[in-house]
């Protein structure tokens, strides 16, 4: 597998890795006020959720919610527990008509329901400027709680709507506000880092968010690992790399894990690490490309492993898996010669020789067919070799087929064909041999034959 392939697949994961975590809303005034006298609060949320639990944040006094305001926010609060978003909008808006009648807290509610209506019917960028108006009534309008809600709200929506920048920006004033701080904020953050480009915050909230999960005994998230192992490929970091591929491939075996890891083994010239990665994927049947079967099969034929390797490509042709190329037909017959199986290697030898344009193929034929004793069949290579062409070496298949006749006791042919490749320097002092050698039998032949 190549780096640039490996790189593309790391960038893809990376944007995936970009999809925004379901968002975290502020408490709104159903969690805070209405929920306390048994109105339904269907916003409620993870964040609001976790005020339940005892926490080291301080408290702040805010002024108190009126009857007026109560009212006001319970009629939106109808509508909105039937869905009704447009009637709820007209109670926020009839509130809003008329805010100089509330304090500081109650239209921090307010503005607090109105995102929270835009938010649930997805306009997102209408909710930001509600929850903004939220954080502007102050610190002594505004429970802790709520502050630091919103804050993370704002974060999230801002990473909804692809902002990163302003994403990080709520994100640290929350990060310093907050005691919740969990392995998930660390993730967000690290991923809007990511995506601005800036690796080294990136990565280092990602680690920490992986360290967090595991000193917990949990298993970090998949596309954590996969923040980690983009930033890692792109500072051409290997040893890391491979360490995180190693996690995805114990935690989340995926054919890609499989077959990345390896490449980087491959990288990092641990050959037998590689070799026993794409036998493991092999095995688990991870491997379906063409490209990975035959990449396992010359795995195999490096390791002095042929007779493996002819199998993965044999089944893989077999499949349909690898295509029935003369290249690949010939890649079979190459691993089964170096198994020492040439029973098995000539008939695809054949098979590819049909297939290919040129003559090489026919010509590597006629020489194996000369060394099993089988002459006939060595010429009549060499003679479908010569009709096609594009031999690379014709001066060697005439010296197959000269001693290939002179088996056969075909003198004059035998001749023919050594003085043809005699022609060619390089095989010009060994054809001469063989014509003194044909020569000799045959005038031995015709003194015999007295």
């Amino acid at each position: 597998m190549k780096l640039t392939t490996i790189k593309k697949g790391l960038s893809k994961f990376a944007l995936r890795a970009s999809v925004a975590l379901p968002l975290v809303l502020a408490p709104t005034v159903s969690v805070t006020v209405l929920n306390a006298v048994g109105v339904s609060a269907p916003f409620a949320s993870a964040q609001a959720q976790e005020q339940k639990k005892p926490s080291k944040q301080k408290t702040r006094k805010v002024p108190a919610m009126r009857e007026a305001a109560y009212k006001k926010l319970e009629k939106a609060q109808e509508a909105a527990d039937a869905e009704d978003w447009p009637a709820a909008l007209v109670a926020l808006k009839e509130m809003d008509a008329a805010k100089k009648r509330f304090n500081g807290y109650e239209i921090a509610q307010m503005y607090n329901f109105f995102g929270v209506v835009y938010y649930s019917t997805e306009r997102y960028k209408e909710a930001i400027p509600y929850f903004k108006k939220v954080l502007d009534q102050g610190e002594k309008n505004l429970p802790v709680a709520l502050e630091v809600g919103t804050l993370f709200t704002l974060a999230q929506l801002y990473f909804v709507t692809e902002d990163y920048k302003q994403a990080i920006n709520y994100l640290n004033q929350w990060f310093k506000v907050s005691d919740r701080i969990t392995a998930d904020s660390y993730a967000l953050r690290a991923t809007a880092y990511n995506q601005l480009g800036n690796q080294d915050k990136a990565l280092a909230d990602i680690n920490i968010a992986v360290s967090m999960y595991e000193k917990e005994g949990k298993v970090p998230k998949e596309n954590w690992y996969g923040i980690q192992q983009f930033i890692y490929f792109e500072r051409t970091d290997y040893k890391k790399v491979a360490g995180v591929l190693e996690n995805l491939v114990k935690y989340y075996p995926k054919p890609v894990y499989y077959t990345t890891l390896a490449a980087m083994y491959g990288e990092l010239k641990r050959e037998k690490d590689q070799l026993h990665m794409m036998e493991a994927a092999y095995l688990a049947g991870a491997l379906e490309k063409d490209r990975d079967l035959l990449n396992m099969g010359y795995l195999f034929m490096g390791h002095e492993m042929p007779y493996k390797g002819a199998k993965v490509i044999a089944k893989g042709i077999q499949e349909k898996k690898i295509p029935r190329t003369a290249k690949n037909l010939e890649t079979l017959a190459q691993a089964y010669q170096m198994a020492q199986e040439l029973q098995k290697a000539i008939p695809q030898l054949e098979a590819a020789a049909k297939l290919s344009d040129k003559g090489e193929i026919y010509s590597r034929l006629a020489g194996i067919y000369l060394d099993l004793d089988q002459n006939e069949k060595a010429i009549s290579m060499g003679k479908k070799a010569l009709a096609k062409g594009g031999i690379k070496r014709v001066d060697q298949l005439h010296i197959v087929m000269g001693m290939a006749n002179a088996n056969l006791k075909r003198y004059d042919a035998a001749l023919k064909s050594l003085k043809l490749a005699r022609k060619d320097e390089r095989s010009e002092k060994f054809a001469n041999q063989w014509i003194s050698f044909v020569e000799g039998e045959q005038e031995r032949e015709k003194q015999l034959a007295i």
